[in-house]
């Protein structure tokens, strides 16, 4: 999942930095760097990890963790 993908994913579900960090289990500011390709600090490339892409299309369709109701 590149950076580009990521934020159309985001804007595609109507979430905010923060709603998507809530949705994803990440910090806004890791939802921001994903976004970004780099960290905001040192500007050093970010790999969104495929458990987050994984977890993108688990919203997508609907899903919900294990044991969540």
């Amino acid at each position: 999942m590149t950076s580009d993908e990521f934020k159309a994913w985001r804007r595609s579900h109507g979430f905010t930095l923060a709603h998507a960090g809530q949705a994803l289990g990440l910090p806004t500011t890791t939802v921001l760097s994903y976004e970004l390709g780099s960290r905001k600090d040192d500007d050093r490339p970010v790999v969104i990890p495929k458990t987050v892409a994984l977890a993108c299309a688990a919203i997508s369709h609907g899903l919900k963790p294990i044991g969540e109701t």
